[in-house]
């Protein structure tokens, strides 16, 4: 298995709190369902107030989840998939360990069922 860099964990870490708050992945699933919207929007939708909205979108663009638009006074939000990357590596580096459990796990239980 690969050892993964400060950097790396670094960047897991940041994801991973940024993620763990039920709001903010609340938050999250909102503006990935309509594709870009406004902290003004999102505020309107949900029973927080619009500088919490604010502070759970800055923590999730500083994530690397969300990439921004400015158009005119209006910031548009919108989710970035590259944010995930950090993540998706994590778990890539998680799977052979679970594939290789669960391979020994089937013949276990093959070797029960004789």
């Amino acid at each position: 298995m690969q050892t993964h860099t400060s950097a790396q964990q670094t960047d897991l870490t940041i994801v991973m709190r940024s993620l763990a708050d039920p709001t903010r992945r609340d938050l999250f699933e909102r503006i990935v369902r309509s594709r870009e919207t406004t902290v003004g929007s999102l505020a309107g939708a949900v029973a927080i107030s619009q500088p919490a909205v604010s502070q759970h979108v800055r923590a999730l663009k500083q994530a690397g989840l969300l990439t921004e638009r400015r158009d005119g006074r209006n910031i548009f939000y919108r989710a970035d998939p590259e944010g995930f990357a950090p993540l998706v590596d994590w778990l890539d580096h998680y799977a052979v360990f679970w594939r290789d459990r669960f391979d020994a796990l089937k013949t276990l239980l093959k070797e029960m069922d004789q």
